[in-house]
């Protein structure tokens, strides 16, 4: 058997403010924005740059509730993790473009990392895995 995660729904309050943030601040791309009239609403997938792996889908909040989990989808715990092959590169240039980093930089035996937040608040590590890591060879 073979199975795979393709998307992650992240909660956002609009779509545009939403990429606005995922593409210019932290250089995602688009994989798909398409207008689905059915259900007015858009389909909006994103990526890592160079990335494989798993999309964020970007769900605009639609009902009350839904818009109670916007920047709080781990309950102020890390949410998501973005792997680099380079951590200061990274790191240097999203502090340029105005990201927030809730915690510095520092070395654990895993790698390098530091916690950001993103334009709702939920909480993401910023990481550059050591090469001996287990989840190294699954990375970027």
């Amino acid at each position: 058997m073979k199975q795979a995660l393709i998307h992650v729904a992240i909660v956002v309050r609009d779509y545009d403010e939403a990429l606005q943030f995922y593409v210019n601040k932290l250089k995602f791309e688009v994989v798909e924005d398409t207008y689905q009239p059915e259900q007015d609403k858009r389909w909006v997938v994103i990526s890592p740059p160079g990335s494989k792996g798993v999309t964020l889908l970007l769900a605009r909040a639609s009902t009350e509730e839904q818009s109670t989990f916007i920047g709080n989808q781990a309950g102020g715990r890390v949410f998501l993790f973005l792997s680099t092959d380079d951590f200061w590169r990274d790191y240097n240039r999203m502090r340029e473009e105005g990201v927030h980093f809730i915690r510095e930089p520092m070395e654990a035996d895993y790698g390098t990392v530091a916690v950001f937040e993103d334009l709702y608040g939920n909480r993401w590590d910023l990481l550059q895995l050591t090469p001996e890591h287990p989840m190294a060879s699954r990375r970027v």
